[in-house]
C-alpha cells in the first residue's frame, strides 16, 4: 500500500473514531433528552386527567374515567395509564406492549435501552384525597426520534467524510508528490538510469529527501562515467594509434584476421594500401610537426572513404602504412573516392610544402572475395603498392574483370533470398561455468551456392545488400526461428538483425506483431552488431524498449571494438553484450587484453548485463574466461554450427 493510501486509512479510523464518539455523546445526550421529555409529557398528561376525573373518581364513575382514559390512550403516545383510588385500588387501567416502528432496527434497540419514567399525580377533590393518576409515555416513541437523529448523523458523516477524504486526497498527493520523482529515482538507479529531479518541495523533510536523492544520483552517474572514460583510456593506449586515431597495428592485424580468417563475413570488397612515401624524407622537408599533420590527413581520407562502408576495418600498421578494409565492389565507384582522396592529400601536401611536387604517398587496391587468408591479402595489397610506386602513379588498382561471374552470382543469391528458400545452422551459447549449460543458440542464415554446396554468410551477405534484400532475409530467418519455438518453447534462439532492419520502422512493428503468438516470448533473443548500434542509437533505443515491453531479450554483437566507446549501454541497455571474437582470440596470451575484457565485464555487471565471449576455441582461453568471471563462451570449442 502507498504512503498516500496508508495516511488516506489513518486519517479514515481518525475520524470514524472521532465520528463514533461524537454519535455516541449525541446519541447519550439525545437520550437523556427525550427522558426528560417523555417525563415532562407524562407529568403534564397525569395533571390534566387529574383535573379532569378529579370529580368522576370522587363519584367512582368508571364509565367517564374509562371513556376518557381511553380517548387519550388512543392517541399512541402512552404505554400505560392507570387511575387508581384513594386505597391505591385500581379504578382503570389501559396498557400496551411498548410498539416500537419497523423502521427501527432490533439491533438498535437492544443496543440502546430506553424506559420511559411512569409519572403519578395525587387527585383531590373538594379538599379530600380521591385518588391517583400513573402515566407511562410509549418508548417507541424515544426509539423512533433517536434512530432518526443518529441516521441523519450517519448520512451526513458519509457525505461529508468523502468529501473530506477527496480533498484530503488531493492535499496529500500534492504535499508528497515529491516522493513518487524519489521512488522513479529509485527504480531508475536499479536500472542504471540517472534521472534527478528539477522540482524541490519546499516541505523541509521532502526537500532534504529528494536533495539527497539528487545528490546520490549525480554521485553514482560520475562513477559510472569515471569507470567508462578509464576503460576508454586503456583501450586507446593498447589498441589505438596516438597519432591518427586509427587502430594501432596489433588491434588492426587482429580485426583483420577476425573478419577474413575467422568470421569470413565481410563480403567482396578491396583492400586499401596507403604508404607514405619516405617518411625520413618527408620529415626533413616539413619537420616532425607539418609531417605529422600530412599523417593525420592520410588517416583523416582513409575515415571519410570509410564511412561508405558499414563495417570496414581500418588502422595504422606501420609509421607510414595504412590500410582500409571496404565493400565498395564497383569499380567506377572505387575509382572516383581514389581519386578525390589522392587529390585532397596532393593539395594537403602541397599548403605544407609549397616548393615540392614529389609524390608523397602511394596507393595500392587489390579486390577482397572471400578467397585467401589476410596475411595474403596484405601481401598483394603492399605488393600493388610497390608497383604504384615503380609505374610513378599514385594509385594502382589491382582487380579482375569478373562481371558475368558477378551477375550470375548476384541472380542466384537473389532467386534463393526470393524463394525463401534458405536454411539454417546453430551454434551454442554455454555457461562458462558449466559448459553443459546452454545459454541459447544462435542461428545464422545459409543458402546453396550454384554447385549445390552449403555456403557461409560472408559468400553472399553482400550480395544481399547491394540487392536491398536483407530485412527479407531476416524477415525469412525470423519466421524459421519464430516456427522453432512455437513447437519447441523450452529453446531459447538468437538471430541477429541486420542494419537495414533496424533502420526499417515497418519491420520493427512486424516483429513484435510476429512474436505475439510465442508463449515465452523472453526465449527469443534478438542481436544487432555494435556498429549498427552506434550508427542509429536513437532508433535503436526505441527499437529496444519495444523488445522490453514484448518481452523479447536483446544483445549486443561484436562488441568492445568500435573506437566511439561503450558510454550507449547506459541508453540502450541491453540484457547481454557478445565480447568481439578480436579481443578474444589471444586472450590466453596477452596480458592487455585480459585486462581490457575484465574491465569490459566490471561496467558491464554493474549495469546488470550478462556478458558472453565470442570464437572461443581453447580450453585456456575458457580457463581464463572463467576468471574474469565472463557469464557465457561462444565457438568452435563447443562445436561447429550444425543444422538446425
Amino acid at each position: 500500500m502507498s504512503i498516500v493510501n496508508q495516511l488516506m486509512a489513518a486519517v479514515l479510523a481518525v475520524l470514524i473514531g472521532l465520528v463514533s464518539g461524537t454519535v455516541y455523546l449525541m446519541s447519550d445526550s439525545s437520550k437523556e433528552m427525550l427522558l426528560n421529555q417523555l417525563e415532562s409529557h407524562g407529568q403534564d398528561t397525569a395533571t390534566h386527567l387529574g383535573l379532569y376525573l378529579a370529580p368522576y373518581m370522587a363519584e367512582r364513575d368508571l364509565a367517564s374515567i374509562e371513556t376518557t382514559v381511553n380517548a387519550i390512550f388512543d392517541s399512541g403516545f402512552y404505554q400505560q395509564i392507570r387511575v387508581v383510588d384513594a386505597n391505591n385500588q385500581p379504578l382503570f387501567v389501559k396498557s400496551t406492549s411498548a410498539k416500537i416502528d419497523e423502521t427501527v432496527p432490533e439491533w438498535f434497540v437492544e443496543l440502546v435501552e430506553i424506559t420511559p419514567p411512569e409519572m403519578t399525580r395525587e387527585i383531590t377533590n373538594q379538599w379530600q384525597k380521591a385518588g391517583s393518576i400513573f402515566v407511562q409515555s410509549r418508548a417507541g416513541y424515544a426509539y423512533e426520534q433517536l434512530w432518526r437523529g443518529a441516521e441523519k448523523t450517519f448520512v451526513w458523516f458519509v457525505v461529508l467524510s468523502l468529501f473530506s477524504m477527496f480533498f484530503i486526497s488531493l492535499l496529500m498527493r500534492y504535499i508528497l508528490n515529491p516522493l513518487k520523482g524519489v521512488e522513479k529515482q529509485a527504480l531508475a538507479l536499479s536500472q542504471q538510469k540517472y534521472i534527478e529531479q528539477n522540482s524541490i518541495p519546499g516541505t523541509r523533510e521532502l526537500k532534504q529527501v529528494v536533495l539527497a536523492m539528487n545528490m546520490m544520483v549525480r554521485r553514482v552517474r560520475t562513477m559510472f562515467n569515471e569507470q567508462a572514460k578509464n576503460i576508454e583510456e586503456i583501450r586507446r593506449t593498447a589498441y589505438q594509434d596516438d597519432l591518427t586515431g586509427l587502430a594501432n597495428q596489433r588491434a588492426t592485424f587482429t580485426q583483420l584476421n577476425e573478419r577474413i580468417d575467422f568470421r569470413r563475413d565481410f563480403g567482396p570488397g578491396n583492400l586499401i594500401h596507403l604508404q607514405i612515401a619516405d617518411l625520413q624524407q618527408l620529415n626533413n622537408e616539413l619537420g616532425m610537426e607539418k609531417a605529422n599533420t600530412f599523417i593525420r590527413a592520410c588517416a583523416g581520407q582513409l575515415k571519410q572513404l570509410a564511412r561508405l562502408t558499414e563495417e570496414p576495418v581500418i588502422g595504422r600498421i606501420s609509421i607510414s602504412e595504412l590500410i582500409l578494409l571496404s565493400d565498395i565492389t564497383n569499380p567506377d565507384q572505387l575509382q572516383r573516392e581514389l581519386d578525390k582522396l589522392a587529390a585532397n592529400l596532393k593539395n594537403a601536401y602541397r599548403q605544407l610544402n609549397n616548393t615540392s611536387e614529389r609524390k608523397a604517398f602511394f596507393v595500392g587496391v587489390v579486390s577482397y572475395a572471400e578467397q585467401g587468408s589476410s596475411k595474403e591479402l596484405l601481401v598483394n595489397a603492399r605488393s600493388a603498392t610497390e608497383k604504384a610506386r615503380k609505374d610513378n602513379a599514385t594509385i594502382y588498382c589491382e582487380s579482375t574483370d569478373n562481371t558475368d561471374t558477378q551477375n550470375s552470382w548476384h541472380q542466384h543469391v537473389s532467386d534463393k533470398i526470393v524463394s525463401g528458400d534458405i536454411f539454417l545452422q546453430a551454434q551454442p551459447i554455454k555457461q562458462v561455468t558449466d559448459s553443459k549449460n546452454v545459454i541459447h543458440h544462435e542461428i545464422y542464415a545459409r543458402i546453396l551456392n550454384q554447385d549445390n554446396q552449403p555456403c557461409m554468410a560472408g559468400e553472399f551477405i553482400s550480395v544481399v545488400k547491394q540487392l536491398n534484400l536483407m530485412t527479407a532475409l531476416d524477415k525469412s530467418v525470423l519466421n524459421s526461428a519464430i516456427k522453432r519455438l512455437t513447437k519447441d518453447p523450452d529453446l531459447t534462439l538468437g538471430v541477429n538483425l541486420s542494419n537495414d532492419s533496424v533502420r526499417d520502422t515497418a519491420f520493427c512493428d512486424w516483429l513484435i506483431s510476429a512474436v505475439s503468438s510465442l508463449s515465452r516470448p523472453e526465449h527469443l533473443c534478438i542481436e544487432i552488431n555494435e556498429t549498427s548500434v552506434l550508427n542509429n542509437l536513437n532508433q535503436v533505443a526505441l527499437f529496444r524498449d519495444q523488445l522490453k515491453q514484448a518481452g523479447i531479450q536483446f544483445g549486443v554483437d561484436n562488441f568492445g571494438i568500435n573506437p566511439a566507446g561503450f558510454s550507449y549501454l547506459y541508453t540502450v541497455h541491453p540484457d547481454y553484450i557478445k565480447i568481439d571474437g578480436s579481443l578474444i582470440r589471444e586472450l590466453d596470451s596477452r596480458a592487455e587484453d585480459r585486462f581490457f575484457v575484465r574491465s569490459l565485464v566490471t561496467v558491464a555487471h554493474s549495469l546488470d548485463i550478462k556478458t558472453y565471449a565470442e570464437h572461443v576455441e581453447r580450453d585456456s582461453q575458457l580457463n581464463h574466461l572463467r576468471q574474469l568471471e565472463v557469464d557465457g563462451s561462444q565457438g568452435w570449442i563447443h562445436g561447429k554450427p550444425e543444422q538446425f
